[in-house]
């Protein structure tokens, strides 16, 4: 499968705004406001014509019912010329009741209509359209089925804005989910390349890709890559044989549930409560938490064990390779090491 250059390809692509799923199509919301205002309308036509005695023609004496649905068109739109006016008590009070009860709802439709189809969609699509301008160092979620639902909550709790968040779906009823958490959302193809630079993906902090299916998760990992190749992406692979095609494809992290369910098991084995610290660790709402950040200035020098933040080293990982807490390589921490710690929850919140 060939590809073009991200930059060629970005230049011949035409920009695509964020949408919102719809209940209603466009062409039923409409077909359904007017309907009920002909029939509001057709109502004072009745009216009218059953009280056409009341009314009087300046031009010939005589109301006809094209008299009639003149006279209704024009009291309801409020023109009003004056060449046939309501003469009798009961007409004017039939005007009065009647008529102009219904004369407001008529222009409340129109009104209505054209500032939802108008105005406020012209608004929604340019505002829409400005936050997809700006968005940079974002969250990337492909799929928001039950692990990629699982991990927008988790990254909310532990203090990600949603409006940082990108779903892309092609579900509308879990993209309509998605909205509700605040997230920006994309219905579309997530290996599809102009879905994916709708979205800004070479300026996402990361990208979490959780297709469903093994197959598509590694499509969407390569053409993920393809476009963004600094982008960190993890991605949830369920086949053990299909862990390595996807960090060939370009994953930076594979996260397998089966595998991760069987170390939970195993921990379980060995005591009662490992099971449970390791899920602690892997959740926000524990009492400690798992995290990875690179080195500050001041712990330069300082072994893992000596970390500003009170945390308790693990692993650091240099050039890519990582070494643990007992490691010689862990005593000197040197500049553009990555640490990953255990830390209080109270800690991360306050940070």
């Amino acid at each position: 499968m060939s590809k073009r250059s991200p930059e060629k390809f970005q230049m011949q692509h035409i920009f695509r705004p964020l949408k919102r799923a719809s209940k209603w199509p466009i062409w039923a919301d409409v077909l359904a406001r007017l309907s009920v205002a002909f029939f509001l309308i057709a109502i004072v036509v009745l009216v009218h014509w059953i009280d056409r005695a009341g009314l009087k023609d300046s031009h010939d004496g005589h109301i006809s019912f094209l008299d009639v649905v003149y006279f209704t068109m024009i009291s309801v739109t409020t023109t009003g010329f004056g060449d046939i006016a309501p003469v009798s008590d009961r007409s004017r009070l039939i005007e009065a009741v009647i008529v102009t009860p219904i004369r407001i709802m008529v222009l409340f439709i129109f009104v209505g209509t054209a500032y939802n189809f108008v105005l406020k969609r012209t608004w929604e699509k340019w505002r829409m359209a400005r936050i997809q301008a700006k968005l940079t160092d974002h969250c990337v979620v492909l799929g928001y089925g039950t692990s990629g639902a699982e991990a927008v909550r988790e990254l909310i709790a532990r203090g990600t804005d949603p409006s940082c968040i990108v779903v892309i779906d092609q579900s509308g009823n879990r993209i309509a989910e998605a909205e509700a958490m605040g997230c920006n959302v994309l219905q579309g193809d997530a290996s599809n390349d102009d879905t994916l630079i709708d979205v800004q993906i070479a300026r996402a902090r990361n990208v979490l890709v959780s297709a469903g299916r093994d197959d598509s998760s590694i499509l969407i990992v390569l053409t993920v890559r393809h476009l963004a190749p600094k982008v960190p992406i993890s991605v949830v692979i369920r086949a053990k044989d299909n862990e390595l095609l996807a960090r060939q494809a370009g994953a930076s992290n594979v996260i397998n549930p089966v595998s991760f369910t069987g170390l939970l098991l195993a921990g379980s084995a060995q005591g009662e409560h490992v099971a449970s610290y390791m899920a602690d660790l892997a959740a926000v709402g524990g009492k400690v938490q798992l995290r990875e950040r690179p080195v500050s200035a001041e712990e330069v020098g300082r072994s893992l064990e000596q970390l500003a933040s009170g945390g308790r080293g693990l692993r650091i990982y240099r050039d890519d390779k990582p070494y643990g807490f007992w490691e010689d390589e862990t005593r000197t921490l040197q500049a553009g090491d990555m640490i990953v710690e255990v830390i209080p929850c109270e800690v991360c919140e306050a940070d």
